[in-house]
């Protein structure tokens, strides 16, 4: 496997991230997470604009343009034999002696890791996941703002070791105002009565991309769908559950807690959504080469 680091493909057993940089001090750095189907990258405009705004909210510069960003992740593609694959995208803020000033700052890291991604099995969909409400609340927008796809990951791993216990494939985390936020790498929305609905931005969530082609797409095909905040029993009184990113695309959720949700099977909106997501899917691919 080839890594890309600072505008050089090197193999993975040279590839080398110096101690003294500031992602490895102090989780200071952005990333996105892509993901590519027959070559070409699901999205990629939407990854690197969230990169982008990610970055300057945190004052780190880009050392490289878009287009210069998205040259480098099809080559790093090409040149490891991928097709369907992940790739992950971090940008730190450079190395620097131990310290929290960033003034003297100029040169930021950039890596490309990819990876073969095989899809997850058919009957994971068929059947849906285990998910858990979690007691790790979701970081306040006050003191975080949710839209920086950070490297300060420790909520979420908090979250998703909690789960792990609870014998859950994700965990759903609540705000500190106890509303449900979304997990530890997803989005979530739940079904009631037929309407769809998802926590809002203002609840302190990251705006997934994956989520948004999701809503876009109820609205195209005239699934009403509310953005709007719940407690907990909203998740477990509804008739349907699914969690969207890039990795699973959308995936039923048919337990949470040990209860079933609905009927304990994947709803017939969510399966609806699957089969209207994968036909996009195959409409990107075709008019999005590079």
């Amino acid at each position: 496997m080839l890594i890309f680091i600072n505008g050089n493909l090197v193999p993975a057993s040279e590839a080398r991230v110096s101690v003294f940089d500031r992602g490895f001090l102090y989780g200071d750095g952005v990333f996105e997470t892509l993901r590519s189907y027959n070559g070409v990258i699901f999205r990629c405009d939407d990854h690197l604009a969230r990169l982008g705004e990610s970055a300057e909210a945190l004052s780190i510069k880009l050392p490289f343009t878009n287009d210069y960003f998205k040259e480098s992740l099809y080559k790093t593609l090409r040149e490891n034999h991928l097709s369907n694959a992940y790739l992950r995208l971090t940008v730190t803020r450079g190395e620097t002696i131990p310290g929290l000033d960033i003034d003297q700052i100029t040169e930021p890291t950039v890596v490309i890791i990819p990876r073969e991604f095989d899809s997850y099995p058919e009957s994971l969909y068929m059947k849906g996941i285990h998910a858990a409400v979690v007691n790790t609340r979701r970081t306040p927008p006050s003191a975080l703002n949710p839209a920086i796809k950070s490297l300060n990951f420790l909520n979420n791993i908090m979250a998703k070791a909690e789960a792990k216990v609870l014998g859950a494939s994700e965990g759903i985390m609540l705000s500190t105002d106890g509303y449900v936020a979304e997990g530890t790498v997803s989005n979530i929305f739940i079904v009631e009565n037929g309407i769809i609905k998802t926590p809002p931005l203002s609840t302190g969530i990251l705006n997934g991309v994956t989520r948004s082609v999701v809503i876009n797409l109820a609205r195209e095909n005239q699934l009403p769908l509310n953005e709007e905040p719940f407690y907990p029993d909203g998740l477990y009184n509804a008739d349907e559950c699914f969690i969207t990113n890039t990795s699973y695309e959308i995936m039923p959720v048919t337990t949470l807690n040990g209860r079933p949700v609905g009927d304990g099977k994947p709803g017939g909106i969510t399966k609806r959504l699957i089969n209207l997501f994968h036909s996009y899917c195959i409409i990107h691919i075709q008019t999005s080469r590079f």
